[in-house]
């Protein structure tokens, strides 16, 4: 009886084991793969932009010789500027999942007007949303209580949450953002749009770092796939939760919970103030 429970707690062992070294090996090739993924799409991002700044100003340097138009001029130029600041976005994105992944992320909280913020980020992506033919609608009743959180950091989050509803919503279409209270005890936001929507598995891509639903590399304008994630992580280290719900050809909506300034203690508000 003895060999037998010995000869059945080593196979239990093996199997363990084995099980064990499969695990790591997906692990690690799981690892491999995003690592390859992100070195591909990093070189796309910084490579694309960095092209076209080079290209186009050595055809200004050369002014002389190739006698370029004032018209001409003011199109390089402008097309230069649109590619640093791509440049520029996708290094702060970069810099900031780095930070807070490694929990070197860190907020300066003040009281804010919910309704106030996405107001401001309406009005900034009002004349994107004009130029592609979407409709653009802010609803904010006026009960909405105020919230303890970094404003510039609130700020990005729901930029980066607008920015996609309208990047992926077609002419046509319509984005819109409304605010309620929750019990005195939160605010909800809703961001929801008539865009093309997500399939359950697209939806788990993008809300990975670098995760683009769309793989194809024809325009670097499609971003790094860090807006979802970067939002997420800023919206939870406030203290609240995001919720992304999409249906194929449908439309998506994003839902914020952010705690009220009634809801947070004055010991986590302490934290939070670095």
């Amino acid at each position: 009886m003895g060999e037998y429970s010995s000869l059945l707690a080593d196979a239990v062992l093996r199997q363990r084991t084995r099980a064990a070294e499969q695990t790591a090996r997906l692990e690690s090739e799981l690892a491999n793969k995003v690592k390859s993924e992100f070195i591909s799409n990093m070189s796309h991002e910084l490579r694309t932009p960095l092209n076209t700044v080079i290209g186009f100003s050595k055809i200004l340097a050369e002014q002389d010789l190739r006698q370029v138009q004032n018209e001409e001029v003011v199109e390089y130029a402008n097309l230069i500027h649109d590619a640093a600041i791509h440049l520029l976005t996708v290094i702060n994105d970069i810099l900031d999942i780095s930070k807070i992944q490694s929990g070197r992320y860190t907020l300066e909280a003040s009281e804010l007007d919910v309704k106030e913020i996405l107001q401001a980020q309406i009005d900034e992506m009002r004349s994107q949303a004009t130029a592609a033919q979407i409709e653009l609608i802010g609803n904010f009743p006026s009960d909405i209580p105020e919230i303890r959180g970094d404003r510039s950091k609130l700020d990005q989050a729901f930029a980066n949450i607008l920015s996609n509803a309208v990047k992926f919503t077609r002419p046509g279409g319509m984005v819109k953002v409304e605010a309620a209270p929750v019990n005195d005890d939160a605010v909800a936001i809703f961001i929801r749009d008539t865009g093309i929507g997500m399939t359950p598995d697209e939806l788990q891509i993008a809300q990975q770092p670098f995760g683009q639903v769309d793989g194809s590399r024809t325009r670097w304008r499609e971003g790094t796939g860090l807006g979802l994630p970067i939002a997420k992580s800023l919206v939870e280290l406030h203290g609240g939760e995001l919720e992304i719900r999409s249906q194929k050809d449908v439309g998506t909506e994003v839902v914020i919970l952010l705690p009220s300034r009634n809801h947070v203690s004055t010991a986590h508000a302490r934290d939070t103030v670095l």
